[in-house]
């Protein structure tokens, strides 16, 4: 048997990037074509309520297409006979393609079997069907309308549910309802399956539970370009053992190849359309909550960066700041900033920046030009570097550099 062949943490990172999407040519400006080719890459976008720089599913486009209408993806994912993503548990909430449904019914199935996600949510036969009825007849509507109201408190960050809520929920991750779209306060619009889907992706029959897997996997692969069995179960929460099953399928069919990674203590799989570049000239800033770096473990495999989202963090306990972002300059993490949109001033903070050990002489300027790139595309005028962090001062000098060219 052949040895399986080697790579270099550099060739894998690049691999890894490529398959991302950061190799693809720009369109100016972005088109729902340019979209679509990201999300193909991506497989999914994850969905998250902070917004205190831009929604967590905004960014991943953004990092990869550069500045674009969010109306794009606003389009995308609403309508039915149209729509090119749904909102659904792909690995977690997050939008994924439409026609990745059908391969979501065991994921369905189980959490109707178990009552929900994340807690068992009793059985209200009445409840269901009176939601079932109202959704039916007023179409696509928020858990306020379809009840007297949310109770709220500000101590809980919003988790304390009515008991309609949750019941949505349930139906929701069970597919008996699917996410319609959002309100301007990030409130779910909940729809029958046949107010949301296209026709094609209702009619279209369930695979049997093995094909689901080898499709998940199959597509993780693609997003990943090169990596390990951990890596390709955690893309869309898979368990392990089905993981390595469907791994196993497509090594069978070359799907896969088998290589060593220097340094990776476990195998890994490298896909057969996988690109090879020698180079990557990427320059952006990465959602915690990117594909890129949510894989922790894989994050520090291929780029050396440890890295801890800490918004749950108490302020004084915090090392980088409350949301903080990864800064990718061709291909390396090279720093981070903690950033926040103050909307009202129209000026992009810069809480904190950090440079990474062994970062390149030119990241402070390289980092000065993509914040005023990211300040442009979200409407801010200005950016404010505030005095923390290592690589604060640099780039404050570079800021002024800005200010004088204006």
């Amino acid at each position: 048997m052949p040895r399986p062949q080697s790579l270099s943490v550099a060739q894998a990172r690049r691999i890894a990037l490529a398959a991302q999407g950061f190799l693809d040519k720009p369109h100016e400006p972005p088109t729902m074509r340019t979209l679509a080719r990201t999300v193909e890459r991506t497989g999914v976008l994850q969905v998250d309520s902070v917004n205190v720089f831009a929604r967590a599913h905004l960014m991943p486009l953004y990092a990869r297409m550069g500045p674009y209408d969010t109306d794009l993806l606003e389009r995308a994912g609403t309508g039915r006979r149209q729509r090119r993503l749904v909102e659904y548990w792909a690995h977690v909430q997050a939008f994924m393609p439409v026609e990745l449904w059908p391969a979501m019914a065991h994921r369905r199935e189980h959490h109707h079997a178990r009552r929900g996600k994340w807690s068992f949510v009793a059985a209200d036969d009445a409840l269901e069907a009176r939601l079932l009825a109202e959704i039916a007849e007023r179409g696509p509507s928020t858990a306020r309308q379809l009840d007297d109201g949310l109770p709220r408190s500000r101590d809980n960050w919003g988790w304390n549910w009515s008991r309609t809520r949750r019941m949505l929920d349930y139906l929701c991750s069970a597919g008996e309802v699917v996410v319609a779209g959002r309100n301007s306060q990030f409130e779910i619009h909940y729809g029958l399956p046949e107010q949301v889907l296209p026709d094609a992706v209702l009619a279209a029959p369930t695979p049997p539970v093995a094909d689901q897997h080898l499709e998940l996997v199959r597509r993780a692969a693609r997003s990943h370009g090169v990596a390990t069995v951990p890596c390709l179960a955690d893309y869309y929460r898979m368990s392990t053992a089905d993981t390595a099953a469907a791994v196993a399928v497509l090594v069978e069919a070359g799907e896969l190849e088998p290589v060593t990674v220097e340094g990776w203590r476990r195998p890994a799989f490298l896909h057969r359309e996988a690109r090879r570049p020698r180079a990557v000239a990427a320059r952006t800033l990465l959602s915690p909550f990117d594909p890129v770096v949510w894989h922790r473990e894989r994050a520090e495999h291929l780029f050396d960066f440890h890295y801890r989202i800490e918004i749950y963090t108490p302020a004084e306990k915090r090392l980088y700041g409350y949301y903080v972002l990864p800064f990718l300059l061709r291909d390396e993490l090279v720093g981070r900033v903690d950033l926040k949109a103050d909307r009202a001033t129209r000026r992009l903070l810069v809480k904190g920046a950090y440079a990474e050990d062994g970062a390149p002489d030119d990241v402070a300027g390289q980092l000065a030009a993509e914040l005023h790139r990211a300040a442009s595309w979200l409407g801010l005028d200005e950016v404010v570097v505030e005095p923390r962090g290592d690589l604060a001062g640099p780039l404050a000098a570079e800021e002024r550099i800005f200010a004088g060219a204006r």
